[in-house]
């Protein structure tokens, strides 16, 4: 930052507690979790509603394929777009922008009358997932090396949860319209789509009113050295390999996260007969455990980190992924539903715990292009999402077959996070220290 900042100007805490709301540090975690969680909201607040869907508009499976791949594929340049701009004009702005468009889609997808202009508002939609980018890159610049592990886990974890609460609370919505009358249960999906895109722009209105971009003050407020040189953040993030490995980790990991967040209800009602609020109860369970899990992994990792500095933290991500994928395993050869979501329960823990170990390390990889790096590895997660989509797209192909490759992937990918680290050991020295105070 600005070396002619005066002496009394705030800086970033070295501690996290979440009870408190005095400050501009605490004030923006709050905010920026919730706005998360509401952007999670809208984004998977029709999933739980697609057996509506696909029966009204009559879609095959490898049209639903097809919608969920969309889901997750326009968020893959927006998060890249999303963590340059946070570089750039300031997460602040940024993120005001993306409510405010993002709102349009998840408002008037109800509009939609084909499977065409369905998949078109569907790929719309995704582009409120780059708030995770903006989310992580607003809590680094709030909190110290020692705690942004654990700060951007937790706020990640709570916005995740959204897309939990969604599959609980908007089949209940739906059911909601059609008890009062305002619609039939074939439209009902059509009007409940209505409440999550007004709370976005609720929340551009609070974001730009209650937020500032860093502990400091706006981008625009404060002279920064660091502005001349944001023009090269991107380019600084590519030529990294650490942010490519971190990106193939988060797409084993977050890329599972919400692809089972698109499928998980439409997977008990066709594979366990389940209805389809219970179906919506069972898939939110998975995505409530954000509320703690995530949040977990990045107090692991930072106490790891403290211990056995980065390596110590990168194993703990090798470790995490090993274990998902032999949870995912598990979970596609479930013969019953109890047994299945045991093995839900089980392999998201340690899906969560590796979103969390990922974005510990972020912070470390280059602190002259947080927003970048944030941006690259958070398309990852999406990339990832959208390449298993075509599992799933497959007529040939059973969702529980899907799981099961899917699992041996993952464990693959954890697999080889720490070969290539072990490889790459001797250059540990030169990484950021995070054994801090």
């Amino acid at each position: 930052m600005d070396a002619t900042l005066t002496p009394t100007a705030q800086q970033p805490l070295n501690r996290l507690n979440i009870f408190a709301a005095a400050g501009v540090q605490m004030r923006t975690f709050h905010l920026t979790w919730l706005t998360f969680f509401f952007c999670f909201f809208g984004w998977f607040g029709i999933a739980p509603l697609m057996p509506l869907v696909r029966e009204q508009l009559h879609l095959d499976k490898g049209q639903v394929g097809n919608i969920v791949i969309a889901s997750v594929s326009a968020t893959i340049l927006a998060r890249l777009l999303m963590g340059k701009l946070c570089d750039t004009i300031g997460p602040r702005l940024a993120y005001t922008w993306l409510l405010v468009i993002g709102s349009i889609p998840v408002m008037f997808i109800g509009l939609s009358n084909s499977y065409e202009s369905f998949l078109l508002f569907r790929l719309a939609i995704g582009i409120i997932g780059a708030s995770f980018v903006i989310t992580q890159f607003h809590t680094s610049m709030m909190f110290a090396p020692n705690i942004v592990g654990t700060a951007n886990a937790v706020a990640g974890g709570w916005g995740n949860l959204g897309a939990g609460i969604a599959n609980m609370v908007m089949p209940l919505i739906a059911a909601g319209f059609v008890a009062l009358g305002f619609a039939t249960k074939a439209d009902s999906w059509r009007y409940a789509m209505v409440v999550p895109g007004i709370i976005l722009l609720i929340m551009a209105g609070l974001y730009y009113r209650y937020t500032e971009d860093t502990p400091r003050g706006n981008y625009a407020d404060i002279r920064r050295e660091a502005a001349s040189k944001s023009k090269g953040t991107f380019m600084l993030a590519l030529r990294d390999y650490r942010t490519w490995l971190l990106a193939l980790a988060y797409s084993a990991c977050f890329g599972i996260e919400i692809t089972v967040d698109n499928v998980a209800a439409i997977y008990f009602v066709d594979h366990y007969g389940a209805s389809l609020v219970t179906a919506g109860l069972l898939a939110g369970t998975f995505g409530f455990m954000n509320i703690f899990a995530r949040a977990l992994g990045g107090i692991v990792s930072d106490r790891t980190g403290r211990a056995y500095g980065i390596q110590g933290k990168w194993l703990l991500l090798s470790f995490m992924l090993v274990l998902e994928g032999i949870g995912i395993a598990f979970f596609s050869l479930a013969p019953s539903l109890a047994l299945a979501i045991t093995a839900m329960l089980l392999f998201a823990l340690f899906l969560k715990m590796a979103n969390g170990c990922t974005y510990s390390i972020v912070p470390f990889v280059n602190r002259q292009a947080i927003g970048s790096v944030s941006g690259i590895v958070g398309a990852g997660g999406n990339l990832g999402a959208m390449l298993v989509g075509f599992l799933f797209k497959s007529k040939e192909i059973s969702y529980s077959t899907a799981f099961l490759y899917i699992g041996g992937g993952v464990a693959v990918v954890g697999a080889l996070v720490l070969l290539v680290r072990l490889v790459a050991k001797s250059e540990a020295v030169s990484e950021p220290t995070v054994a801090m105070a």
